[in-house]
């Protein structure tokens, strides 16, 4: 059986290294059963329960404070692929890079993913993980079916015909209604994209984007602050035959130029903050214009090593140019020093209650600053502008929004509360920052 639990404290720090706790106990239950009963005895100690997954949310989401963490690792089984069905189940703490290869070896994958995939399955649905797409949207969208352990040690099985409301909270439920043990996800047979990335000026990709997102099944592009400059990735499904980057190619632009040469230049512009302007017009131009095909997961994501803070808000799409111009327009008349580039996504509409592209098509903008950099309020007025705009903050990026304002940008947002209310009404899985984003 697996060990259950330490009798130490063990001090937990999640990956950018802004967010720690020092749990009261941690534990990692090998079965649905093995949680049940350290819930249980959580709640009758009067302490909360945390699930914790790779630590990749820069928000105190995952913190257990001074109650109890659980830990991911013996719940990492593939429990069956139904091919019929076109469905995969996994239970909750396996990472997303071992999920894309081990379908990848079955002939299938995922229709869509994030640029990263170092996180749980479950970590990643909950907080909202979304990579780019035209007519697919986040991780959570992609979940057919789930298992969860509630306050009250019960397992309930989740899907649209089962505990339909439960399932509906659940996808994307900020770990907030229980601890999910498995997942079940839609697959399609694997398929090969084409990635054409292409540098291009900031004025052109806002007047072309209206085609661009139309015409590409998955369109993101960078733009380099205190420059006129981005660069804008397009990947297509292809037939083949595959074209991979040559490996000392993909090695020295993907991982040597973009992470190690990526790191030096962030620490010099850490030190030396007046260098950053001209780090920014010199890395807008080290992005060439490159083609390849490849397995779909190998396009979709990309190693980040150079470690960092985010925040990322999603605003309605036809806002976009907008927004993106007042941002331009803000770091311009600011004494502002931002290293790195703002990354754009794109999102449909889906059905998911506390998914930031709940009932309406939208943009993602992201911001981020190298960790240790001094902000100088540059999130605080990226935050500003994106509230102006009706923006919702991802659940796992830095943001300041409480219930109060959350309630009037999510049209469910109630619905979701009233759940809560009914499966955890004594907040065993409550914690700091779920106090702030969902109410007492």
């Amino acid at each position: 059986m697996p060990q259950a639990s330490t009798a130490t404290r063990t001090r937990w720090t999640n990956w950018a290294g802004n967010q720690s706790a020092e749990p009261a106990r941690t534990t990692a239950p090998g079965t649905a059963e093995e949680l049940a009963r350290e819930i249980l005895r959580a709640a009758d100690q009067g302490r909360t329960v945390k699930a914790v997954g790779s630590g990749h949310s820069f928000t105190s989401i995952a913190s257990a404070g001074d109650g109890v963490q659980i830990r991911p690792h013996a719940l990492t089984a593939v429990r069956g692929i139904d091919r019929e069905a076109g469905t995969v189940t996994v239970e909750s703490g396996l990472p997303l890079h071992r999920l894309n290869r081990l379908l990848a070896a079955e002939g299938l994958s995922l229709t869509n993913m994030g640029d990263i995939e170092v996180q749980t399955v479950a970590g990643a649905t909950s907080t909202g993980t979304h990579g780019t797409g035209r007519d697919s949207g986040s991780l959570a969208a992609q979940i057919r079916a789930l298992e969860i352990v509630l306050a009250d040690g019960t397992l309930r099985r989740c899907s649209p015909t089962e505990n339909p409301r439960l399932f509906q909270g659940a996808r994307l439920g900020l770990g907030a209604l229980g601890v999910i043990t498995a997942l079940t996800f839609g697959v399609e047979p694997a398929f090969l994209l084409t990635a054409h990335e292409q540098p291009m000026a900031f004025d052109e990709v806002l007047e072309r984007l209206d085609d661009l997102t139309a015409v590409n099944e998955h369109f993101e592009f960078y733009w380099f602050p205190h420059t006129d400059r981005c660069s804008t990735k397009r990947n297509n499904r292809s037939q083949g035959p595959a074209a991979p980057l040559p490996r000392f190619k993909g090695w020295l632009e993907d991982d040597f130029l973009s992470n190690t040469v990526w790191e030096g230049a962030c620490r010099v512009g850490r030190r030396f903050p007046g260098s950053i302007p001209s780090i920014a017009a010199l890395a807008s131009r080290a992005w060439s214009d490159r083609s390849y095909t490849d397995t779909a997961y190998r396009v979709f994501t990309s190693p980040r090593k150079v470690r960092f803070v985010e925040m990322e808000y999603a605003v309605p799409r036809g806002a976009v140019g907008e927004v993106l111009r007042e941002l331009k327009a803000l770091v311009e008349r600011s004494d502002w020093k931002v290293g790195f580039p703002v990354e754009v996504r794109f999102a449909p509409a889906d059905d998911l209650w506390l998914s930031t592209a709940s009932g309406r098509d939208s943009a993602y903008i992201a911001v981020h600053l190298y960790r240790g950099t001094a902000d100088q309020g540059y999130f605080t007025g990226v935050e500003q502008l994106m509230t102006a705009h009706q923006g919702r903050p991802h659940w796992g990026k830095l943001h300041t929004r409480d219930a109060g304002y959350l309630a009037g940008v999510y049209p469910h947002f109630g619905d979701f509360t009233a759940l809560r209310d009914e499966v955890d009404p004594q907040r065993v899985f409550g914690n700091d920052y779920l106090r702030r984003v969902l109410g007492a």
